[in-house]
């Protein structure tokens, strides 16, 4: 990236931006800064960021909802990304990348567009571990083919019709293990630069604000206020995608 006073001060507003959006809703960071942070470095350098600091947000979002953490209700998630990952990841030496992005974009889209329409949703019942595990397996194929961790999930959530702390005590934990799967191969790969890690230092201050203001503003809602935001980003995820 440019040094110069102004792709800084964009990085910083970018960085601030998503790390409130993502505390706010408990997803989508990536979405956010990369929107802007395209503009100024390079894919890698903004992917490796990505990672870094979704690891923070994410990370810090479980420990404060670990009081809501249900791991008997986690773990099918998990055991299904790990497996899922890799296929998306090898999925893209087949399939065209920008043709999966655009099929993920305009069912976010429809998804979100069709919940915002309704307000009244009759909540969906579960089906147990193995469901719970092909969902997981689904979000973690999604998330190695286009690099968005846990949305495939926080839409099940929400589906399910869950409160807020119990989606977020779910998608979460889920989310946290899919960055550490991608941290470990952007740190195989070698994108892990000394220029990257500087600007991963310059913009903490920016990334640790916009996370205490997220949190604030998300212990304000109430759970028909939650499910509308959740409902937004997910419908900016998927315009970001088809676009």
């Amino acid at each position: 990236m440019d040094g110069t006073l102004a792709n800084l001060a964009l990085f910083l507003i970018a960085t601030f931006a998503a790390a409130l959006v993502a505390a706010l809703s408990g997803f989508a960071f990536g979405l956010v800064a990369a929107a802007i942070w395209l503009q100024t470095m390079t894919p890698v350098q903004a992917a490796t960021l990505i990672i870094a600091y979704g690891l923070l947000v994410q990370g810090y979002a479980v420990w404060k909802l670990r009081r809501a953490l249900q791991w008997d209700c986690v773990w099918p998630f998990l055991l299904g990304g790990a497996i899922g990952v890799p296929i998306g990841v090898t999925l893209l030496n087949f399939v065209s990348p920008a043709h999966l992005k655009m099929a993920v974009g305009l069912f976010l889209c429809a998804y979100s567009i069709y919940g915002l329409a309704r307000p009244i949703v009759r909540p969906v019942a579960g089906g147990g571990a193995p469901l719970d595990a092909m969902i997981g397996a689904l979000n973690g194929l999604v998330a190695g083919a286009t690099g968005l961790a846990g949305i495939v999930v926080a839409v099940w959530c929400n589906v399910r019709g869950w409160s807020k702390d119990t989606q977020r005590a779910v998608f979460q934990p889920v989310g946290v293990a899919t960055f550490i799967m991608c941290a470990i191969g952007a740190g195989l790969q070698g994108a892990v630069t000394r220029d990257t890690t500087l600007l991963f230092v310059i913009g903490l201050p920016a990334l640790l604000a916009g996370t205490w203001i997220g949190f604030k503003l998300y212990g304000r809602v109430d759970e028909t206020g939650f499910r509308k935001i959740v409902l937004i980003v997910l419908l900016l995820a998927g315009v970001g995608l088809v676009v």
